[in-house]
């Protein structure tokens, strides 16, 4: 059984901060580059960061950089996005999802990933 099951979503204040978890089954996480993705009504869905099997480089979309930092816990088969400084463009939902091919992580299209996570809603808002 292939799954990926996200949590840690919810409300927060423009300036706060969370952490959203996806956790893997029935593959192992260090193998496989795995991106964080987000969509907001009425837009595509958008690259957030990524981070690369084996060495677990990281790479991050404009928007994420600086303030996002995504890592990975290989013991707990669990990939993890810290969220800081949040602001409100950043509501949306957010997907955590397995790349299909070997290689380079890519942040630009979600055509590379085939395997996603069920999403969790992040609201930034006063």
């Amino acid at each position: 059984q292939l799954q990926l099951v996200q949590s840690g979503g919810g409300l927060v204040q423009p300036g706060g901060s969370l952490r959203l978890s996806c956790a893997a089954t029935g593959f192992t996480l260090a193998n496989y580059n795995l991106g964080w993705f987000r969509q907001a009504p009425g837009k595509e869905r958008e690259g957030v960061a990524c981070i690369s099997s084996s060495v677990g480089r990281t790479y991050y979309a404009d928007s994420a950089k600086g303030r996002f930092t995504i890592s990975r816990d290989n013991a707990k088969n669990t990939v993890y996005l810290e969220m800081n400084s949040l602001k409100p463009e950043d509501t949306a939902i957010y997907y955590c999802a397995r790349m299909t091919l070997f290689g380079q992580c890519v942040l630009t299209t979600t055509r590379a990933y085939a395997y996603w996570g069920q999403g969790t809603q992040v609201t930034v808002s006063s």
